[in-house]
């Protein structure tokens, strides 16, 4: 028989939803602190353990482009239920393999399933509720989508300390397992029609979208912003851990400073959201920038723990403003073919992010708080020369 969840039957299935958003934050983040011993146990170079993250982005990236599609076709409960069983085996693989190359397949896998997750969950939300309801629970989603990544290195450094890095994808595995009975128990189908595939569509409006100069440099915005971030997590335990001398539970406490960082950017970006977009995102870049700058200078004599933590606060906090402003507008922008036009900004984010943030590591690789603030100002340049180029073409009305 066909199991549906009604709307009148959804308080466990959308208390189930809200668990399983931050999935992707957890299985992102939640190992940050245990990079450097992962580095040393497997006998590996660091940029080895880097890539890791930056396989699981950019699998997760690609995913986002056709997942959406998929989920309308084929429906969202059935998906999710799959997509749970391979994440509690794929955790427990990581887990308990010594490969480095088993690990690498692993994490592609997991970036691929936590689209199909988050595509499905989002979608549960506009099913399942209708009017001022349904934006009331996205905006909820969307607070919920950001405690993961916060949430996730304060408790992977204590998974690290006590139990080694292995503990933290047995956790998730756990998650999963828990996540997926109770989902066999007490979920079902929502979608209320199925669509038909069809690919020359597809692809149609994709290229109608990225022909669409607004949307497609404010995508660029979006992936360079969060891409600043995950240079930050790629290079930053080393940093504390291997130069600084201090043990996991402090990286993932600065971790956890750095999210609240991305949380008050985004929180300033609502406040700010009836400002012009330009002005404000321009304000911002300068402001990153002097931020950047003064980094630079003060490293060479002042870095420790603390100049660290402020610097990267206050940058991260610009970043977070920029995302949010940039992020907003772009899903809004095409509000007839939202569920592509997400699919495509978090396809496109995800890819800039992975690719800019493991190539400014490879680059800069960064030792210092010097260096780190070198990998920063790559960033910031960057956002500088977009944000040049988008001013250039609202001039000349073309954007």
């Amino acid at each position: 028989m066909k199991k549906n969840a009604k709307p009148r039957q959804s308080f466990i299935p959308t208390i189930l939803a809200f668990a399983l958003v931050p999935i992707t934050g957890l299985a992102t983040d939640i190992y940050l602190p245990s990079m450097p011993q992962m580095a040393l146990e497997l006998g590996l170079s660091e940029g080895h353990i880097q890539l890791t993250l930056s396989l699981f982005l950019i699998s997760y990236g690609v995913a986002q482009f056709f997942t959406g599609a998929l989920v309308d076709a084929w429906g969202r409960y059935k998906i999710n239920l799959i997509s749970l069983f391979l994440f509690v085996l794929s955790f427990w693989i990581t887990a308990t393999t010594h490969d480095i190359w088993v690990i690498y397949g692993m994490r592609i896998l997991q970036g691929i399933l936590s689209a199909f997750v988050v595509i499905s969950k989002r979608a549960y939300f506009v099913d399942v509720y209708e009017g001022e309801q349904r934006k009331h629970y996205l905006s909820i989603m969307t607070i919920v989508w950001s405690i993961g990544p916060i949430i996730a290195p304060f408790i992977g450094g204590y998974l690290q300390t006590q139990f080694g890095w292995r503990s933290n994808f047995m956790v998730l595995a756990v998650y999963s397992a828990i996540l997926f009975v109770l989902e066999l128990i007490f979920s079902g189908e929502t979608i209320k029609q199925r669509k038909p595939l069809h690919i020359s569509y597809l692809i149609g409006e994709f290229k109608m979208m990225l022909k669409t100069n607004d949307f497609t440099f404010g995508v660029l915005m979006c992936g360079i912003s969060y891409g600043l971030v995950m240079f930050y997590n790629l290079s930053g335990p080393f940093f504390i851990e291997h130069q600084l001398g201090y043990g996991a539970i402090t990286t993932g406490y600065i971790s956890l400073i750095m999210g609240l960082a991305w949380m008050c950017g985004g929180f300033i970006g609502k406040a700010l959201i009836k400002r012009a977009l330009l002005p404000k995102l321009r304000m911002a870049n300068f402001i990153q920038i002097i931020l950047v700058l003064v980094m630079i200078v003060v490293s060479p004599y002042i870095a420790n723990l603390y100049t660290l933590t402020f610097f990267a606060f206050a940058i991260h906090c610009t970043a977070g403003f920029i995302f949010n402003n940039y992020f907003s507008y772009c899903l809004g922008r095409f509000p007839l073919s939202a569920g592509i036009a997400g699919g495509l900004v978090g396809g496109i984010t995800y890819l800039v992010t992975s690719s800019l943030s493991y190539g400014t590591v490879s680059l800069v690789n960064p030792s210092s708080q010097l260096e780190i603030g070198l990998g920063y100002a790559l960033f910031a340049v960057l956002g500088l020369l977009t944000l040049l180029f988008i001013s250039k073409l609202a001039k000349t009305n073309r954007l």
